[in-house]
This record gives structure tokens, C-alpha cells and sequence, in this order.
């Protein structure tokens, strides 16, 4: 895990003991008045629907989505403008819980937080983007259109059914491919802009991230709170952009698979990881261009039959020869 300064808070896996620093008061249960109306969240005066703590301050009238999108571009308590160090949430008990881990504020953010001052000057405009990032993260927003299911999406659901892993290319001035570090890739509009443009294409290959498209078997979740979370592929993207921000790709803690394990699944998250970082290491700027260099242990299939699988040779040939018998026929005539 690298030690430089990113702009997004890190989450933590695994559940946490509450620290001895935390208020010894019960954490609040999600409150309704007498018109049934639930607890609303400062930032976006939405109801809470998962409850979020800032430490050390500990103020808890935050929903977790809300909170943790403030902190990425202002580690400040929204109420109280300390700095936050943590935030906890997804109580079972008042000792245990899970953890977002904040990083220090870089010197831009740090500019950034004094200029815009404590939370009471957020203007409707700025409450109202904050209730779209929880609307977006609740539920879907209407169906895009299906994405074509060209050869290219069908190719890389081939990789994902059979587990096939690009072939490494070593970092040299011949081949151009160079390592990436969490505060390289945080300090490069470039690569971060590039990573956008691959994960785009990518996360069409599990369709469940498009509930008007067709189904598939690559990546189903296995699930429902997973479902709940992956059904929006922009948020998706967004969230790994923030992890790469302030994780190592591929570390040796697997931190990064860890986080979008919950999301794609384990197989399917390190496989994922894997390609990204094989993309984000080239030299080239365009998918397609990858696509056509990149190498695995074998050729990817080129031909699919309407179920998206690779046409067999068998088959392959089968057809071929009807379509020269087709046209031989047209000939005649």
C-alpha cells in the first residue's frame, strides 16, 4: 500500500473493534417521528438509510454514501469542520462495525476546505448532488440503451469464462510499458482519463451492471446486497477510480480485490485488476488498439454464435460451406 497522499477515503474489508476513543453512549437506532418519517441526513436531507459516524467528532446524522463523497474532495466534518480521520458504519453492535480509513488531506484539498467553510454555506445546488449520488447508488437511473454486443464485449466475456490472464510484458524503452503507482495514477489526469475509457467497454461484459440488456453468466452476483450496490456501472466506475487513487493495483495485501470482490466477485475482481493494470501499463491510447496487441495463452475466438459463445471449428466449417453453397446458388440463377 502506497503512502502518498490521495484524494478519496480507503475502505476497510474486515469488521473493527470499536476504538476506545469512540463516545460510550449506544450507537442511535435509525429514528421515525410520528408521521413515520425516518432520520434525514444533514448533507442531502434525505432519510438515512445506512447510518455513518465521523471520528473523532463523532456526529452521526449522515448516510455513509454522503458522507464518504464529502470526504473525497473535503476531509472536514460537514457540521463541526474537524478532520476526520475515519468513519464507521454498518453496525451490528456498538463494537462492531465497519470502517472507511481517511487519508490526510493533500495541500489542494486543504485550500479547498477553507475556501468553501463549514457545511451551513452549502447552497440547495450542492445538497441536491449529494441526493443524486444516493439516488443513483438506491436504485438504478432509467435503462440506457442495450449495449451492442459486438465481437469485442464477446471476446472479453470469453477471457472472464475461462479465467485466461494477459500475458505480462516487461517496463523498457522498447516495449514503452512502464509500472503504475497509486500516487502516479492520482497525480495523472492522462492515465485516470484512460482508465475511464477501458472500464467503460469492460464492465459491458457483466451485464448485470445494464438491467435492460441481455443476461449473462459472466460475474452474476451472488448476492442480493451486491445486486443492490452494482446496479449503476458509472458508480461503479467512480469507486474504482477512488481505489487506485490510494491502493496499489495489485499489492501483495489484495487490498483492491477485497473492494471489488463485492462487486464482481473474487475470480472475477482479480481477473478484472489484472487487465486494468496490463492497460493502464501500455502505451496505447486506444481499446481497440490494446485489443489487438494484447496476448494470452492461446487466440481469442473471432466468431459467436447468437448464445454470445465462441462458434466451434466443427461448426465454424459447417457454416462457412453454407455460406459458399448460398452463394454459389445465387450464381446460378
Amino acid at each position: 500500500m502506497s503512502s502518498s497522499s490521495p484524494s478519496s477515503p480507503q475502505p476497510s474489508k474486515s469488521k473493527q473493534k470499536r476504538p476506545a476513543t469512540a463516545p460510550a453512549t449506544p450507537i442511535p437506532p435509525l429514528h421515525h417521528d410520528e408521521d413515520g418519517v425516518q432520520d434525514a441526513c444533514v448533507i442531502c436531507l434525505q432519510p438515512i438509510t445506512e447510518r455513518a459516524i465521523t471520528v473523532p467528532c463523532n456526529h452521526y446524522t449522515f448516510d455513509f454514501i454522503c458522507l464518504a463523497s464529502w470526504l473525497n474532495e473535503r476531509p472536514k466534518c460537514p457540521l463541526c469542520n474537524v478532520d476526520v480521520t475515519e468513519v464507521q458504519y454498518d453496525w451490528v453492535s456498538p463494537n462492531d462495525f465497519k470502517r472507511y480509513r481517511v487519508p490526510p488531506p493533500s495541500p489542494s484539498s486543504s485550500q479547498s476546505t477553507e475556501a468553501t467553510g463549514r457545511f451551513a454555506n452549502l447552497p440547495t445546488r450542492g445538497r441536491s448532488r449529494y441526493a443524486d449520488i444516493r439516488r443513483a447508488r438506491r436504485r438504478p437511473p432509467p435503462p440506457p440503451p442495450a449495449p451492442t454486443e459486438d465481437v469485442a464485449i464477446l471476446q472479453r466475456r470469453h477471457v472472464y469464462r475461462q479465467h485466461l490472464y494477459s500475458l505480462h510484458v516487461g517496463s523498457n524503452r522498447v516495449s514503452r510499458y512502464r509500472n503504475i503507482t497509486p500516487h502516479l495514477f492520482a497525480t495523472s489526469p492522462e492515465l485516470q482519463t484512460r482508465a475511464r475509457t477501458w472500464m467503460r467497454r469492460e464492465l459491458r461484459v457483466f451485464s448485470y451492471l445494464y438491467p435492460a440488456s441481455a443476461s449473462s453468466d459472466v460475474g452474476s452476483p451472488s448476492s442480493s446486497g451486491r445486486t443492490r450496490r452494482a446496479n449503476n456501472a458509472e458508480f461503479l466506475l467512480e469507486y474504482i477510480i477512488a481505489i487506485l487513487k490510494t491502493v496499489d493495483i495489485k499489492g501483495s495485501g489484495g487490498q483492491a480485490e477485497d473492494m471489488l470482490a463485492e462487486f464482481l466477485g473474487r475470480e472475477d475482481a482479480r481477473l478484472f485488476l489484472h487487465e486494468l493494470a496490463a492497460w493502464l501499463r501500455s502505451p496505447y491510447a486506444n481499446v481497440g488498439d490494446w485489443d489487438r496487441n494484447v496476448q494470452y495463452r492461446g487466440e481469442l475466438p473471432t466468431e459467436f454464435g447468437r448464445d454470445g459463445r465462441p462458434v466451434g471449428r466443427k461448426e465454424r466449417d459447417g457454416r462457412r460451406l453454407g455460406e459458399r453453397r448460398g452463394r454459389a446458388s445465387y450464381e446460378r440463377r
